[in-house]
């Protein structure tokens, strides 16, 4: 018998993670981290996290469990850590992943290591993840319901971090996780599940932003350099954004580079979007860098639940064999090896599109 800190956000995944290990005989403790601080009058139903109602929905699954239940008030280091970088770096004209940011500083890594302070042997999640061992060195692989994989967001763990972390709803499709947890009786087994970054439940990034970042206007330029309107600040665009350029005609085109330096936003056909390659920042290795020796079996994946390509890895370049489209700067680029993560960095360079000239 194990003693567990659960990590339970107010979901049907964390709630039946709970349930499983308590069904174990483990000596179970949830906790409710509180994040984000959201405006009540911004919170939608079934949209975002960290509401007064995933709070409570977490309590009631601990009572009815039987377990100890705390709340935890992260908010300080969550905004220090997760909210402040996300807004520095829309204003560079990057594009961050802040589940990736919080994963690795404040719900995952920093959550467990208070964990194992406080005497707990091991941290639980709702995490649709995997793990194996093999010799003492601890695998992180894409779970039983690939469709709700996140192995992405977790992709900068480490071994000492895995060897004391448990996934128990990885082994279980979505359906099934929810049928267990109405057999259980648990309030949050027909729970809405939540796609929005938690601190923008309306998924309004350029709405959140507004007044977090000085506008910086500029111009809209196409591949030649050429102006073609004006805009009041790159932070309100996104790679292989099409609608709401307001360029006043009818040609198909795609936001296709974010200089913030020069205050230009690039657009450009689709096909300037194909990337063949991407030079990766801030490499983490799960178990120890991948071959580099062209034997093959490597796939890159640049968002959560994008689809994998084949890759090849030479130092911290990584080569695609088929293009891809729509990367932009200061995303995750994610390697796998079958259905093992490895690892990955954040993309600092990708031939996006050609050089333009210094204004």
């Amino acid at each position: 018998m194990a003693r567990v800190l659960v990590a339970m956000s107010g979901g049907v995944d964390s709630s039946l993670a709970a349930a499983l290990l308590v069904d174990e005989g483990h000596d179970v403790t949830g906790v409710h981290l509180k994040l984000a601080d959201v405006d009540l009058a911004e919170q939608v139903p079934g949209q975002g996290c960290c509401t007064l109602d995933d709070a409570q929905d977490a309590r009631r699954v601990a009572q009815v469990l039987g377990v100890d239940f705390y709340v935890w008030d992260l908010s300080d280091v969550f905004r220090r850590e997760v909210q402040a970088p996300f807004a520095t770096e829309y204003a560079a004209g990057r594009t961050p992943n802040p589940c990736i940011t919080c994963n690795d500083r404040v719900k995952y890594a920093a959550l467990l290591e208070r964990a194992r302070t406080l005497g707990f042997d091991v941290l639980a999640t709702g995490h649709h993840v995997a793990l194996t061992e093999n010799r003492g060195r601890v695998s992180l692989r894409r779970p039983t319901d690939r469709r709700k994989d996140q192995t992405y967001v977790l992709y900068r763990a480490s071994q000492e971090q895995l060897r004391h972390s448990r996934f128990p709803v990885g082994a279980y499709t979505k359906v099934e996780v929810r049928s267990m947890a109405r057999e259980r009786g648990l309030r949050t087994a027909t729970k809405p599940e939540s796609y929005d970054v938690c601190f923008i439940p309306a998924g309004d990034t350029a709405g959140y932003l507004e007044g977090r970042v000085s506008d910086a206007p500029g111009d809209i330029v196409d591949l030649d350099g050429r102006v073609l309107g004006q805009h009041r600040g790159v932070w309100r665009y996104t790679i292989g954004q099409r609608r709401g350029l307001g360029l006043g005609d009818h040609e198909r085109r795609f936001v296709v580079d974010l200089d913030a330096r020069q205050r230009r936003v690039v657009v450009g056909a689709r096909e300037a979007l194909a990337c063949h390659w991407l030079e990766l920042d801030d490499l983490h290795w799960i178990s120890g860098a991948p071959p580099t020796d062209g034997t093959g079996g490597l796939t890159v994946q640049i968002r959560a639940h994008g689809r994998p390509v084949p890759a090849c890895l030479d130092g911290h370049r990584v080569e695609v064999d088929e293009p891809l489209y729509g990367v932009a700067i200061g995303q995750a680029a994610v390697l796998y090896h079958g259905d093992e993560c490895l690892g990955g960095g954040v993309i600092g360079t990708a031939d996006r599109a050609p050089q333009l000239p210094v204004a």
